[in-house]
């Protein structure tokens, strides 16, 4: 999107705006949408090999921009990086190096005009949702909640301790492998926490409405915790 375009309905409008985000000597591309009268903001932590056009992210983004709340969708890596991990895979699983980013966007984002004295969310998917949780553990008094979606919060490490925003966790049904390691996540977690199954679904949420009911639950929470 090279410049920024409405959308919406239901008396709704809702602006588009790309943004870049600087961090350290760099900046990073995203999309910042933001309804009218917005009730918070999210960032949005993409998963392996993913970015900010992410299609499940933005249909995500999309019913979370049509309920109140405003959303960031950014690129965690430069092309140049985004290019090199496509042939080693490995930038994706620096967890260190994502959080990092999503702290120091975290940091710009609650600043930035359209949305300052918002409260502020992290949406994370596969292992974004890793970063998402260290970023919010260092930012206790910035990440007011957390959600992860067919995430791998056990990525996160020793950080899932310190964890103070109220976290919930999303996995489909017939993903047994990441529900197995969200509930070992969980049980390092103090903070509250709530795991949810959404019965057959698969890692992605290809299925019928299984996306749309991930989408649902996120909304929920943010609305709850963040409004």
């Amino acid at each position: 999107m090279n410049q920024s375009g409405r959308s919406g309905g239901a008396g709704l409008a809702i602006e588009h705006l790309p943004v870049l985000a600087p961090v350290d000597s760099l900046e990073l591309e995203g999309i910042l949408s933001v309804p009218t009268s917005a009730r918070g903001v999210v960032l949005f932590a993409h998963g392996s090999g993913s970015s900010r056009h992410s299609p499940r992210n933005r249909y995500v983004a999309d019913l979370l921009n049509e309920s109140g709340l405003a959303t960031l969708l950014i690129d965690l890596l430069t092309e140049d990086e985004q290019q090199v991990d496509l042939q080693t895979a490995h930038l994706r699983f620096d967890i260190p190096l994502l959080a990092k980013r999503l702290e120091a966007i975290s940091e710009w984002l609650v600043k930035h005009p359209d949305v300052q004295g918002l409260n502020l969310g992290h949406f994370g998917a596969s292992t974004g949702a890793g970063a998402a949780l260290v970023a919010a553990a260092e930012l206790p008094e910035l990440v007011s909640a957390v959600v992860s979606r067919g995430g791998r919060p056990d990525l996160a490490g020793p950080s899932l301790a310190a964890v103070e925003a109220p976290t919930l966790l999303i996995v489909g049904g017939a993903d047994t492998v990441v529900i197995d390691l969200n509930r070992r996540a969980m049980a390092h977690m103090h903070c509250e926490k709530e795991l949810q199954i959404i019965p057959g679904a698969t890692h992605l949420f290809e299925e019928p409405g299984a996306l749309k009911k991930v989408a649902e639950l996120a909304r929920d929470w943010f609305l709850k915790k963040l409004g």
